[in-house]
């Protein structure tokens, strides 16, 4: 019976990722010759910006048979700036190769690819890569991993039983016999290799040189003995996830869907679990994909990842009948995916303001991150986004699939605003009648990573419960604009107090007043701008250590010690975002490209009280309350958030 296997190849910018799943396709002759990265002729790299920049921007699916196992493979992107698109690929994973480039090592990038596979329990074999470069040690290499990583790794090239004392760090059983000197059977090794691989307790170590070909069928024969099948369960409950977005301009909206038991046929309504039963829509068209080609097929088994066409309301991470065991939400934070900047879009000669944010908008549904926003009164376009890079393909894509000319602006720095102390603010809403709301609240701040948590402290016969309620409803959407335009964070509001009139007051009329009296709490609670601080990780010549250094003073931040080995340095730095925007930039430069960088964010922290960055409102201020009452009041022209 053929076995199933769905893994993704994670790794950070310039591993091989691509080039290694081009070698794989060849060696199971799905391909008859491999192409080259360099020369845009790879099968996973099928947008033409993808092979016109020789980087890797979608996910790509692809497949292969060997020796009577089916592989199916998610090439993910490598660079940052496309981090939500390996975010959205975990989603349809049973596991992973962790590809790691032999001349930089498991560096930050690549720690945190694997803390979020373990977070997640998802088995890994480790791929080391590029193994020809000169100077290449095995044992360094193995060690780096230990160090960096952490956990148990084992070479798949070693006789069985040098591999027992590395598997009884993981398996008590193995460790008690070993320990004994009792014999084990060189079976029952590569039996517990595959268990231990499986629960997450050990890593098969698979030694390459992707370009070459070397180590590319060892790394194939490991990971079907060591990786967990997909076992088809077709006669189970239907459970699927959506793991991606895109759209067709003849077919319409594609789901990307990872059918984990049950089967979906075309002409069949799929329940989505986040809608109600009579808005389910039914499947026109399920394909398959092998890199940029499509092929049709009547339904999606379990254990396949297909394209579903039809349905409509679809969104990423949307659940397809029960959600699939063990497996939970996937934190945008466990990959620092979390864009950090925002660029404004500026509409190109000719281009039409309202095709270019209809194409922005179907872009953001196949990017969430994106978020992408118009100010109604300005007129002005905003995008999330990771990097500069990003905004240099999005500009490409704009013009090769919508034919629309577009620039970004410089990206700017995301901010976030938190109360500084607690703080009380109140709304008295009595006029113009019929109306009547009076709400109390308080502001106070929380850890970092708390979230916006909302208390009330007055009972049913003060306030009734519907009405509490909708304060907290209120209080959620207006924390997305606090006094200087950013998002709120980490902040507890607490109702006090409250008040309605069995007459007067209109059902909506807390949605009128809360927003008044949350910012006049923030104002009372004197709320600080926070800014994103950066983690550097730095690898360059030891000749470079001094003009680097200088840099980091410059722009305010701080470094640990140097760590010199073999005419390298490595270390780590801590700046704020503003100040090391173009950091990646210089250093590449600085280093000739023969060095890497990594950045990720620690956390946000207090920005100096001389900074004043705003980002303009998006609707009427609540603060300005006359205009902001009158909006709310006016049917035509507003919606209770201010927009319209």
């Amino acid at each position: 019976m053929e076995r199933q296997f769905i893994i993704g190849i994670q790794a950070n910018v310039d591993a091989g990722k691509t080039t290694l799943t081009e070698q794989m396709l060849y060696l199971s002759n799905q391909i008859r010759s491999y192409g080259s990265v360099d020369r845009g002729t790879t099968t996973s790299d099928f947008l033409e910006v993808e092979r016109r920049r020789g980087i890797s921007v979608k996910n790509a699916c692809v497949e292969l048979e060997y020796h009577n196992n089916r592989i199916r493979i998610i090439d993910t992107p490598g660079h940052l700036d496309f981090a939500g698109e390996v975010l959205r690929s975990l989603y349809a994973l049973d596991g992973a190769v962790l590809l790691v480039s032999a001349s930089d090592g498991a560096e930050g990038r690549t720690q945190t690819l694997f803390s979020a596979l373990r977070n997640l329990k998802l088995p890994v074999v480790v791929c080391i890569n590029k193994i020809d470069l000169a100077g290449f040690s095995r044992e360094a290499a193995l060690e780096n991993l230990k160090e960096k990583l952490g956990g148990v790794f084992v070479p798949a090239d070693l006789p069985p039983q040098e591999m027992l004392p590395l598997l009884a760090e993981c398996d008590p059983d193995l460790e008690e016999r070993f320990l004994m000197d009792e014999p084990v059977s060189d079976a029952e090794i590569l039996e517990k290799l595959a268990k231990c691989t499986k629960e997450s307790l050990a890593s098969p170590v698979v030694f390459a040189c992707a370009k070459e070909g070397e180590g590319v069928p060892r790394l194939l024969d490991t990971i079907t003995a060591c990786l967990p099948d997909t076992s088809c369960h077709a006669e189970e409950g239907l459970s699927g996830t959506v793991f991606g977005i895109s759209h067709d301009p003849r077919e319409g909206t594609a789901a990307m869907i990872r059918l984990f038991s049950g089967t979906l046929e075309t002409r069949m309504p799929v329940p989505v679990q986040r809608l109600d039963p009579q808005d389910y829509e039914k499947i026109a068209r399920i394909r398959r994909m092998q890199g940029g080609r499509m092929t049709d097929t009547s339904e999606l088994q379990a254990g396949e990842i297909a394209a579903v066409y039809g349905l409509s309301d679809i969104r990423v991470g949307d659940v397809i009948g029960t959600a699939p065991e063990g497996r939970g939400e996937i934190s945008g934070r466990m990959l620092d995916a979390e864009p950090l900047l925002l660029a404004e879009v500026l509409p190109g000669p000719g281009t039409e303001e309202l095709k270019l944010s209809a194409a922005l908008t179907e872009l953001s549904q196949e990017e969430p991150l994106l978020a992408y926003e118009r100010n109604t009164h300005t007129g002005q376009m905003f995008v999330h986004v990771m990097g500069e890079i990003q905004t240099e393909i999005l500009t490409e894509i704009l013009k090769e699939r919508f034919s629309l000319e577009a620039a970004f602006s410089r990206p700017r720095v995301i901010y976030r605003e938190k109360p500084a102390v607690t703080g009380y603010g109140e709304e008295a809403y009595l006029m113009p009648k019929p109306c009547w709301a009076i709400v109390k609240l308080k502001a106070e701040p929380l850890p970092a990573g708390s979230g916006i948590l909302f208390e009330s402290v007055i009972k049913e016969k003060e306030l009734p419960y519907r009405y509490q309620e909708h304060v907290r409803q209120s209080i959620q959407k207006t924390v997305s604009q606090g006094l200087f335009g950013w998002e709120v964070i980490d902040t507890k509001f607490t109702l006090v107090g409250g008040m309605s009139h069995h007459v007067h007051t209109h059902p909506l009329d807390f949605f009128v007043a809360t927003p008044i009296a949350m910012l006049r709490a923030l104002i009372d609670a004197k709320e600080t701008l926070y800014e994103p601080w950066m983690r550097i990780t730095l690898q360059a010549s030891e000749t470079l250590l001094g003009k680097i250094t200088g840099r980091i003073i410059r722009m305010n931040g701080s470094f640990s010690s140097p760590v010199m080995e073999n005419g390298t340095f490595t270390m780590e730095a801590e700046a704020a975002l503003r100040e090391c925007v173009d950091f990646p930039t210089e250093f590449r430069s600085m280093t000739s490209g023969d060095g890497h960088i990594g950045m990720s964010l620690i956390e946000y922290r207090p920005a100096p009280p001389d900074l004043h960055e705003t980002f303009p409102r998006r609707g009427v201020d609540p603060l300005d309350r006359a205009k902001w009452i009158l909006a709310c009041r006016s049917a035509l022209a507003y919606d209770l958030t201010g927009r319209e």
